[in-house]
């Protein structure tokens, strides 16, 4: 006993198991100086004075990391390894894009290129309370999510339309919106809910969209899809002939 005793002081007082390194995977969407700064353990602390577990549990609390796990690697390593989340959607409010994963958390924040580089859909949110309510490390809610992903999911091929890509947004006034880039009409989906009107409904008003614009895509204003079988739509004014004097 005598004996560990004394090795065990040795061990954690000797200056050849002080911290020289932290060896940190360098991440995407998450700071470098960050991911340092919530480890928080000042090089020179011998190594078996660390408890890992707090390490853990203050990089978990980084909004863009999934997971960590940290160990000590003798003589002198702190070993940090990360999952970082994944962006499935570019969510855009004013002028700030924010990166959103598959459980709708908010973890990050990019701009136009950088959701462009990422090849990420993007779901512009003109609602008022998304100004002030939305933030990183706050989470979308669930019927936002399901419904963004699955119009998000739409190609024009999908509706029948001539369109280079699709646009998408929620307003106020409309809902769920979504436009051609180089088309004239817009399509109103509408609100969702979980009990009223569900985004099962998605699907159905996708289809009920294809037969509205099919023959006449280039003269139709304005698609509204009350549900998955009613909808209505209204076509462009025809320009006055201008009289000869």
């Amino acid at each position: 006993m005598l004996a560990a005793g004394l090795l065990l002081r040795l061990v954690t007082s000797s200056s050849a198991f002080a911290l020289e390194h932290v060896d940190q995977p360098s991440l995407h969407w998450t700071a470098d100086d960050a991911v340092l700064a919530n480890v928080a353990v000042p090089l020179g602390t011998n190594v078996f004075g660390i408890a890992v577990a707090p390490i853990e549990a203050r990089l978990l609390a980084l909004p863009g990391i999934a997971s960590a796990q940290v160990s000590v690697a003798l003589p002198a390593t702190l070993a940090v390894a990360i999952v970082e989340r994944t962006p499935i959607l570019a969510w855009r409010v004013g002028d700030t894009v924010y990166l959103v994963d598959r459980d709708g958390v908010i973890f990050a924040t990019t701009d136009a290129a950088g959701a462009a580089a990422a090849n990420l859909p993007t779901i512009g949110d003109e609602r008022v309370a998304s100004m002030f309510g939305l933030a990183v490390g706050g989470r979308l809610d669930p019927i936002d999510l399901d419904v963004a992903t699955r119009l998000a999911a739409l190609v024009p091929a999908d509706i029948g339309s001539s369109a280079a890509r699709l646009e998408i947004r929620v307003t106020d006034a409309d809902g769920y919106v979504v436009r051609g880039d180089t088309t004239t009409w817009i399509a109103v989906f509408g609100f969702y809910s979980p009990s009223l009107r569900s985004a099962d409904l998605i699907p159905g008003q996708v289809q009920l969209l294809r037969s509205l614009i099919a023959g006449r895509e280039s003269t139709v204003d304005r698609v509204v899809l009350a549900d998955d079988r009613n909808g209505t739509y209204t076509v462009m004014p025809t320009p006055t002939p201008t009289r000869k004097p």
